[in-house]
């Protein structure tokens, strides 16, 4: 029922069992990444090469920094697909994807066309030795073949979490890394193409997951249902499509950016700190996989709660993924505060390293409670598709974290560093959650 008390046919229960049927296939999905990361480090290291794992491991950041500057394609896909799921739209479900699609594919195209002068510039960024360099330029050649591959990934995988298909959005990323991992393997082993073998593996994984994921996605798809070619590019929708993905990308350059800040001073505490710090970012980043199946129901389900015009499913969904965000970042915090020595240890060898690590660990290990918030609001502004508020308060938030740092670091070190870092996490959280009744009863009320 709404307000007036009349029957929304559009309305749907949200229980339990629906926000854990999106959150834990895609938190399965998103560990095999770090899997395949490991395994990846693995294969060129076995060569007994340093160069090689150095050029491999610049070539991999290069790429994170590249496609990780695409998200937006995969949240922006998943917000406007929940709200036509909820307007049970699928006429603007299939418009919604071959627009992302369109928009990936074109954004593949033209990194592919600028890879000569994004290589040079990447690693004149870097400055790596020449042995160094041509590992990283045998790696980068073969993988940006995969950019437009890739790219369309995370078009279907914004638009299967936007339908709430969390299993198919397992399936793909399993699929994807799944022949990463056996080809890196095969042919970076086996066959001892090294560095090439890898990114060999990595092309042909995201190829195949593409591939896979269209056919998937078209298979659902019904004729009658086919938007025009005027409707897929019509220019209010493209229009709307273009300032949703451009607040979401300045959003992500200022988180990327952040983390950046935060490697930055801490090389200047000294080595031995710098590399305490990269070990005990792996905490925060594991923490992240988890909490992101949290965010992608939030994304969900707050978007198809807005394209139903149903308050109370926006509301349930907003109490349970806070209920899951928070139990489970406890759970995580109270884990790396309890193995947190012997997880340093499996990591580095280093006495020095270990000592400091242990130092800073609690920062590092409440990192997934000072950012479980964050996480869920970037998760219910997403799916409501708030993006000018997500971008301002993502703002807001960095200019509070460069105070703490200003004031913190000072006084109290690499302490401080963390310090801060913990301030931004939570700066993030609370700036949105301020903004979420009052944009949700405008929201609904616009929808009455």
């Amino acid at each position: 029922m709404d307000h007036c008390g009349r029957e929304n046919r559009l309305a749907f229960d949200v229980t339990h069992r629906l926000v854990l049927s999106i959150a834990i296939p895609m938190t399965l999905g998103f560990t095999t990444t770090p899997l395949l990361g490991l395994v990846d480090t693995g294969v060129v290291g076995h060569m007994g090469e340093p160069d090689a794992l150095a050029g491999l491991a610049i070539g991999a950041m290069l790429f994170d920094l590249l496609l990780g500057s695409f998200n937006f394609l995969r949240a922006s896909t998943t917000g406007l697909t929940a709200q036509a799921l909820g307007r049970h739209d699928t006429h603007e479900q299939q418009g919604v994807f071959w627009r992302a699609m369109v928009s990936a594919l074109g954004c593949g195209l033209v990194l592919l066309c600028l890879s000569p002068l994004l290589l040079p510039a990447g690693l004149a960024l870097m400055g790596p030795e020449a042995a160094v360099a041509q590992a990283t330029n045998v790696y980068f050649s073969i993988r940006i073949l995969a950019a437009p591959a890739a790219l369309a990934n995370y078009a279907i995988l914004g638009f299967v979490l936007g339908r709430g298909q969390g299993g198919t959005g397992l399936f793909l990323q399993v699929l994807i890394n799944g022949i990463n991992i056996v080809l890196a393997i095969y042919l970076g082993l086996w066959l001892n193409w090294g560095v090439a073998g890898v990114a060999w593996g990595t092309m042909v994984g995201e190829t195949a997951g593409a591939v896979a994921g269209l056919l998937l996605v078209l298979r659902s798809f019904e004729a009658s249902e086919r938007p025009s070619r005027a409707e897929i590019f019509s220019r209010h929708r493209l229009a709307e499509l273009f300032a949703l993905n451009r607040d979401i990308l300045i959003r992500t350059f200022v988180l990327i950016g952040s983390f950046a800040i935060m490697t930055r001073i801490g090389a200047s505490f000294g080595a031995v700190t710098l590399a305490a710090n990269a070990v005990l970012m792996n905490f925060f980043l594991l923490s992240g996989y988890y909490l992101d199946g949290l965010a992608n129901a939030a994304e969900q389900i707050t978007g198809r709660a807005i394209g139903a015009a149903h308050r109370p499913a926006f509301d349930r969904g907003l109490k349970l993924t806070a209920i899951w965000s928070f139990g489970l970042a406890a759970s995580v915090s109270a884990f790396f505060l309890g193995a947190g020595p012997w997880l340093i240890s499996a990591l580095t060898t280093s006495p020095e390293v270990r000592a400091a690590a242990e130092t800073y660990l609690p920062w590092a290990a409440i990192t997934g409670l000072t950012g479980a918030l964050a996480f869920l609001m970037d998760g219910v502004f997403i799916g409501a598709t708030w993006s000018v508020d997500m971008r301002n308060r993502m703002l807001m938030s960095f200019a509070g974290y460069l105070a703490a740092l200003a004031v913190f670091v000072p006084l109290f070190g690499n302490h401080g560093l963390w310090l801060s870092m913990n301030a931004f996490l939570l700066f993030r959280g609370f700036f949105l959650a301020m903004l979420v009744k009052p944009r949700a009863d405008q929201t609904f009320r616009a929808a009455q």
